[in-house]
């Protein structure tokens, strides 16, 4: 399932809905870490991978870190093949993914939010991914097709492993096709 929101407290309660006790989850944009004392509450036998570019992150995240064990706070840009590929490593170390959190900047960038989430997306193949964008959210419900491509994953499965841009070197983790 991939569900995209705006509104915090309907991302939070998303997040209250789908979080098991033994998730394996993956949160990009923590910030200061209101939404992930949220899911360390939710999955206490499980992992938080948490990760933020921001400075104003760091205390409150080495804090919440401290309090839980199950939680692993890296401050990184998410733009960064480095940071995924350092991510990427210890999801398969954990076996899984069963869900990746994706909030940037809540309405701003909805081509930077896409983008990453369909790297990380595509690199770990969660069970259920959560977006919130406003930007994205627009876009869906202002467009419409008779077209029918879905998918059931947290990641979109229609893509496969096809039309990847060879030059782009943030998709060589997850493309066999590239060299």
């Amino acid at each position: 399932m991939i569900k995209v929101v705006y509104d915090i407290k309907v991302y939070r309660e998303v997040l209250r809905d789908i979080i098991q006790a033994d998730d394996v989850v993956v949160e990009l944009g923590c910030h200061v870490g209101n939404s992930t004392r949220i899911i360390s509450k939710l999955n206490n036998n499980g992992r938080i991978f948490a990760i933020d570019n921001s400075p104003e992150a760091v205390k409150p995240m080495e804090s919440l870190e401290k309090e839980n064990p199950n939680l692993e706070f890296t401050r990184a840009d998410v733009r960064l093949h480095e940071t995924l590929e350092a991510v990427a490593e210890k999801i398969r170390e954990v076996g899984r993914c069963d869900l990746l959190s994706v909030d940037l900047g809540g309405g701003y960038h909805p081509d930077t939010v896409f983008k990453v989430f369909f790297i990380w997306s595509s690199t770990l193949k969660p069970r259920n991914t959560i977006i919130r964008n406003r930007g994205l959210l627009d876009f869906i419900h202002s467009s419409s097709t008779d077209e029918v491509i879905r998918s059931h994953e947290g990641w979109l499965e229609s893509s496969g492993d096809d039309g990847i841009p060879p030059r782009l070197k943030e998709f060589k983790l997850w493309s066999s096709k590239i060299n």
